[in-house]
């Protein structure tokens, strides 16, 4: 379909999800005239989903050391400038009924639609315009006679846009059912910047074929444990057995951490201390076995199959050696796994890597060296804890660019 008209605007976003739709709000505020440009049927598709279609939009306690970064101190000039009570107190402003899960989580009582509804009437207080089922053929930038950019040219199929600040909100790779491209990182990498690896975040782990098919039998068995990640950061959340490897809060947070080869120690009894229980019953209850001692705190058919994988003996406590004792101690305890793999972007919640922070003012979110281009939310290589950490990031980054773009 050829070209047939040419708009001007002061802000082009290119992405309508969360960090898009905030700084298309804020602009707009300021007066900018702005457009968000997405290619989807609907804005704001990864918040409608997530947290099983309640939105953790935030969390109770936000620091920077709850993020992933090569440059661990650039989101904290953002995230210090737009806190989760700023967020709350636009979730007050709509009267929209939330509640607390554990470990600080902030969901709605009501539905992740409430999100988009906010972010929406946002824009639309803001005078901000939003054009969906839009695809982006070409971008380039206007240069004067000192070659100093001075606008951009966005092309689609219908229209030529220009506009002065250009803003890339395009997200990740993860979840390609929702429209996830390689998009935001294109555009980087035609600007000179660079891009680093990325890969699946916060995605539950797949195992190798022996034990894929011995856990598999358990699949949808939950239970509380601890694992430490490489860099010592210990996470104590759920894990859930499923019929493909391992998921559940513990496992999504310690996956951010993997890295493919490397083996995950986890403490399947956090709250105990095995090694005096153990003694404990070898005092009151010495015949009992050492089977039935196990379940007094994990499921039955998981300690059976534990017991036949690590090769444990069931026999009476008072007939366990100090060695034997110790090794079932250590299984509890440090129980190793080596995941093959992850389910990929298929299932990740986020991407891990992304555009290099190098490049970019932590203040304002637009390339150092490239005026008038800004990056915001998960496009950028900045990735968050599970728990409403990355939507913060996405309302701090989208806000920082929000105010000067």
């Amino acid at each position: 379909m050829p070209t047939t008209s040419t708009h001007n605007h002061d802000v082009i976003i290119i992405g309508a999800g969360a960090a898009g739709l905030m700084c298309a709000a804020q602009a707009g505020y300021r007066g900018r005239d702005v457009l968000v440009l997405d290619h989807a049927k609907q804005a704001g598709k990864k918040i409608l989903i997530s947290g099983g279609g309640r939105c953790n939009f935030t969390n109770m306690d936000v620091e920077p050391n709850n993020y992933l970064c090569s440059n661990p101190h650039f989101v904290k000039s953002a995230l210090s400038r737009y806190t989760q009570w700023d967020f709350l107190g636009l979730i007050g402003k709509y009267q929209v009924a939330y509640h607390e899960r554990d470990f600080g989580q902030l969901f709605c009582d009501d539905s992740a639609k409430e999100i988009v509804r906010i972010l929406m009437s946002e824009c639309e207080a803001a005078n901000a315009k939003i054009r969906l089922r839009t695809e982006i053929t070409a971008i380039e930038a206007i240069k004067d006679e000192q070659g100093t950019i001075t606008q951009y040219t966005v092309t689609t199929p219908s229209h030529v846009y220009q506009c002065q600040s250009l803003v890339i909100a395009t997200g990740g790779l993860s979840m390609p059912k929702l429209g996830a491209t390689p998009f935001g990182y294109q555009v980087a990498e035609q600007f000179g910047l660079k891009v680093l690896p990325t890969r699946a975040g916060l995605v539950p782990v797949t195992l190798h074929q022996e034990q894929k098919e011995a856990l598999s039998e358990l699949s949808g068995i939950s239970l509380p444990v601890r694992i430490e990640a490489n860099d010592g950061t210990v996470f104590g959340a759920d894990m859930l057995i499923t019929h493909r490897g391992l998921s559940g809060p513990s496992i999504l947070q310690i996956s951010n951490y993997w890295n493919p080869g490397e083996a995950m120690s986890i403490d399947l009894l956090p709250n105990i201390d095995l090694a005096a229980e153990l003694e404990s019953v070898r005092q009151s209850n010495p015949n009992q076995s050492l089977k039935n001692t196990l379940s007094t705190w994990l499921p039955k058919r998981f300690v059976e199959l534990l017991m036949s994988m690590e090769n444990l003996v069931d026999k009476p406590i008072k007939q366990l050696q100090h060695k034997e004792l110790d090794s079932v101690v250590a299984v509890l305890h440090s129980w190793q796994i080596k995941p093959n793999g992850t389910e990929g972007y298929r299932t990740a919640e986020v991407t891990l890597g992304g555009v290099d922070t190098d490049a970019i003012s932590s203040k304002t979110m637009m390339c150092k060296n490239i005026n008038g281009l800004y990056f915001v939310g998960e496009v950028l290589d900045v990735t968050g804890w599970l728990g409403g950490y990355n939507f913060q990031w996405a309302w701090a980054s989208g806000w920082a660019a929000g105010q000067v773009c």
